[in-house]
């Protein structure tokens, strides 16, 4: 049986001072806990058909934070999850992550405000790791445990092939 997987890129945006650039996501959604309506992740988003991930990524990038990416920034995560209703109308997702080192910037894109609320996308904010790693309360990450391999990301840099991520 083949799976229908929703197929996403993401960036993993670092400023020049390490700190992460996040959305914050509000929705009530079956793969969130009742007790979490908020999930902080990385900007990206599905890809279409005739994209290729990078093309998928430059366009997501452009439309949430206004960030234009001319590099081929390195792949350096790579997510499965495979759920019943994780993603509605899929039986789970396939997230790619990709790196771009960036200066600070305020994230403002092509899609109006209607629009990026239409994606239950609320806010940007940019993180430090040890804000990531001390979060506590109802608001996830995604992926949950978004601090190890950022941490291991900024020690280390890109690694050679993606590394395999959680839920």
């Amino acid at each position: 049986m083949t799976l229908n997987l929703r197929r996403s890129v993401r960036a993993i945006i670092l400023d020049e001072h390490d700190r992460v650039l996040l959305c914050r996501f509000v929705f009530p959604h079956p793969a969130v806990p009742e007790q979490a309506t908020v999930v902080w992740a990385a900007p990206g988003g599905g890809i279409e058909p005739g994209e290729d991930q990078l093309t998928a990524l430059r366009r997501e990038l452009r439309e949430e934070t206004g960030l234009a990416v001319t590099a081929d920034p390195p792949h350096v995560w790579h997510q499965e999850v495979v759920a019943a209703d994780h993603a509605p109308g899929f039986d789970g997702i396939v997230n790619d992550y990709f790196l771009v080192r960036t200066s600070h910037f305020q994230p403002r894109g092509e899609l109006t405000d209607d629009q990026l609320t239409a994606e239950n996308l609320d806010a940007f904010r940019w993180w430090r790791l040890p804000e990531i790693a001390g979060r506590t309360g109802p608001e996830l990450f995604s992926p949950r445990d978004l601090a190890t391999p950022l941490a291991a990301l900024l020690t280390a840099g890109a690694p050679h092939q993606p590394v395999l991520l959680g839920l």
